[in-house]
């Protein structure tokens, strides 16, 4: 089984910064891509950050400019740096990454979440 491991959520001031950590416990061969969401109480779990396969981003108009994607093929890692931290920023977030197992004829693809990292935003 796959699983994800989560790290660097915390309580940080206004316009600090954080730098989110997630690995996988296996190897995962034939990513798709790997993403970071989050979810504010209250509020449905949204995208925060993408990255694919050959390496596009995508970022949440919301956190564009502030937060970059990014990963490590080897450790099958993927990261967010967050900067310019705002209270609406506070939320849990998660990591996900979707890949394929199987061959080129009989394959299938999957995803996997991390158990999510709280943070805080927070004079």
């Amino acid at each position: 089984q796959v699983q994800l491991v989560e790290s660097g959520g915390g309580l940080v001031q206004p316009g600090g910064s954080l730098r989110l950590s997630c690995a996988a416990s296996g190897s995962i061969f034939s990513v798709n891509s790997m993403g970071w969401y989050r979810q504010a109480p209250g509020k449905q779990r949204e995208l925060v950050a993408l990255i694919t396969r050959r390496g596009g981003t995508d970022y949440a108009d919301s956190v564009k400019g502030r937060f970059t994607i990014s990963r490590d093929n080897a450790k099958n890692a993927v990261y967010l740096q967050m900067n310019s931290l705002k209270p609406e920023d506070t939320a849990v977030y998660y990591c996900n990454v979707e890949y394929v197992v199987g061959t080129t004829y009989a394959s299938r693809n999957l995803e996997v979440w991390g158990q999510g990292t709280l943070v805080t935003v927070s004079s």
